[in-house]
């Protein structure tokens, strides 16, 4: 989506536990809402507390704090969860080597319109470039994906190059919960029907939280900071080891190919 997307497919290696099928790539509330380009849209948790969803802001154009995170960026950039593609498509604009992967097919075709390469795909499943990528981004509440912070990190450390960026938003409350919520679409807050998409697990993280299993496993912290109401951490992982596809390898494709990638980006062997 950003904020609440990716689950890994079962029987994944490194999938966090007790996840199921990509339930947020089905929930039609999501996708309509990329169709209309604004909610309501909310996560409900089991107990009714709901999650407003930005999707006016993940809809429209990288804004100014957007592009702050972009600057920052290393070399070839994969956007895990990238929801509507605003990143990617700003990035594409750039001349930068980037890729965006969600498991939201409305999400993917509206990134590629925007011009941005995109593919249908897990961050848990086969991904082009695996062990060659120089910056991830997890923005707009995807550190929650999957509900596992430390499987999910310890993921991204094998996209990563050794010593590559993590980029990483955060939420803006002292926050470590993971749980199962629901994509729901309702017109008031106090309206507990309405269209709702299957449970998933989720977890949303603060700063602290992030930084302690970032730590746990294997990253150091490089830098935080705070613009405009939102907060980030950016990440290197201590690996010293490449787990670097061969270059003339194969990586497992979905239906949705990303447009043209640059023959000097991860993305290009495929």
């Amino acid at each position: 989506m950003s904020t609440a997307h990716e689950i890994a497919p079962p029987n994944t290696p490194g999938q966090p536990t007790g996840t199921t099928a990509p339930a947020w790539a089905a929930a039609e509330p999501y996708s309509a809402a990329l169709r209309t380009g604004h909610g309501p849209l909310f996560l409900r948790r089991a107990d009714g507390w709901l999650l407003p969803l930005e999707v006016e802001r993940w809809c429209a154009d990288a804004d100014a704090v957007d592009l702050e995170v972009l600057g920052r960026c290393e070399g070839a950039v994969l956007d895990v969860g990238c929801g509507p593609g605003r990143l990617v498509a700003a990035l594409a604009a750039q001349g930068r080597h980037v890729l965006g992967i969600d498991v939201s097919e409305a999400a993917v075709a509206h990134t590629m319109r925007l011009g941005g390469p995109a593919l249908r795909r897990s961050v848990f499943e086969p991904v082009p470039g695996q062990g060659r990528w120089d910056t991830a981004l997890l923005m707009d509440g995807n550190v929650g994906i999957g509900g596992d912070p430390r499987a999910l990190l310890r993921r991204l450390a094998r996209l990563l190059r050794p010593g590559g960026l993590l980029i990483a938003e955060t939420a803006p409350v002292d926050v470590d919960e993971r749980v199962r919520v629901q994509v729901v679409q309702v017109v008031h807050v106090t309206d507990a029907r309405g269209a709702a998409g299957s449970p998933f697990p989720w977890a949303r993280l603060g700063t602290p939280a992030l930084l302690r299993h970032a730590e746990r496993a294997g990253w150091r912290a490089v830098d935080q900071w705070t613009a405009g109401g939102r907060s980030f951490v950016a990440l290197r992982s201590r690996s010293t080891k490449s787990s670097a596809e061969p270059p003339k390898s194969t990586a497992v494709i979905s239906s949705q190919r990303a447009r043209k990638p640059s023959v000097d980006s991860p993305a290009a062997n495929r």
